[in-house]
């Protein structure tokens, strides 16, 4: 998992973050059609399989440039991110190996962008999605064709998949979309994270089993914007451990130190610390700017996670408590539970 360094250590997610950049209109009419590989015509999945694999050539040989070349306006006037992705994970993309799964095809009809663009995929029954179907939910998307592919790939260090979101323009296809997402956690998978979930639920460990629920479900989603039976299965076994004294939805909780002063979380959620798994904790704070005082308050934050939730030492090697200040800047601190007194 890559890493970047701002005010200490700053530990990401994913490896990258990932968007579909396009401008926004609205429409009051609209209408979305789906396609699977086997509806598609022979010529489209051909082509949409070839310039995935076109663009992988990019990326693993580290030519941002050419990729750049290759994608709407929208998506090149801001490359810096998505180069420095490359960089970061060259290592483990370098010679590595991708295979293509069976792609979409979403048509957008109209004359101006969709706000919430919704397409069903393949057979849907009575109880919703079947076992070959899915959904895609993608926000101001304006009208075209697009084709949606994931890459699994045998990295030289660990496993990943890589998305693209291909826009085409008259006979060419232009990535509209890049999403390179780690498969592991920790050397963990999605199946070892829910068959955890399922334990931890047994003991009744609910915060334990949420965050590992969380982590599992994510671990097994390629792109953010694509449902399917299974994943709508795992949404709906979580639900029975949702814990209310979490941050969840872009909201926040109250945390109470043992000294009575009251912090406001952010996000809890795993990631990866060289070979460990560590649960990371963002909080909002004034400033950042006196980094002694703020170690405080990191270190503040995670006694009293601790103290409220002693389940936690049983599930993560570690804690990463993150100051965040208004301005989105931050500082972390880190420990390993043993050493949180």
């Amino acid at each position: 998992m890559s890493t970047r360094i701002t005010a200490g250590l700053r530990v990401l997610k994913f490896c990258c973050c990932v968007f579909l950049t396009l401008p926004l209109f609205y429409s009051s009419a609209f209408a979305e059609t789906c396609f699977t590989s086997d509806d598609m015509d022979a010529a489209t999945r051909t082509a949409i399989q070839a310039t995935a694999t076109k663009f992988f050539d990019m990326v693993s040989r580290g030519d941002s440039a050419s990729l750049k070349q290759n994608s709407i306006p929208g998506v090149a006037g801001d490359f810096g991110w998505i180069e420095g992705t490359i960089k970061d994970n060259q290592a483990n993309l370098a010679g590595a190996h991708a295979t293509p799964r069976a792609p979409f095809l979403l048509k957008a009809e109209g004359t101006a962008a969709v706000p919430k663009a919704e397409f069903l995929c393949g057979i849907f029954g009575a109880g919703g999605q079947t076992t070959n179907s899915a959904e895609f939910i993608i926000p101001k998307l304006p009208p075209g064709s697009y084709g949606i592919i994931t890459l699994d790939i045998s990295g030289q260090k660990a496993p990943m998949t890589l998305s693209f979101v291909l826009q085409q323009q008259g006979t060419d296809w232009k990535m509209g979309g890049f999403f390179l997402r780690d498969t592991q956690v920790a050397g963990h998978d999605a199946t070892w994270f829910l068959d955890h979930a399922r334990a931890f639920k047994g003991k009744a460990q609910t915060h334990n089993a949420w965050l590992y629920f969380v982590e599992g479900r994510e671990l097994s989603m390629p792109v953010p914007f694509m449902y399917t039976q299974a994943t709508d299965k795992l949404y709906d076994e979580a639900q029975s451990v949702k814990p209310s004294d979490l941050p969840l939805n872009g909201g926040t909780s109250d945390l109470t130190s043992p000294d009575g002063k009251t912090y406001k979380l952010s996000a809890l959620f795993p990631t990866t610390v060289g070979q460990e798994l560590h649960l990371v904790v963002k909080f909002q704070t004034a400033s950042v700017a006196n980094t002694g005082d703020t170690f405080q308050e990191c270190m503040a934050v995670m006694k009293a996670l601790l103290l409220k939730f002693p389940e936690l030492r049983d599930a993560f090697d570690g804690i990463v408590a993150r100051a965040v200040e208004p301005s989105g800047k931050d500082y972390g601190a880190l420990m390993h539970m043993k050493d949180v007194k």
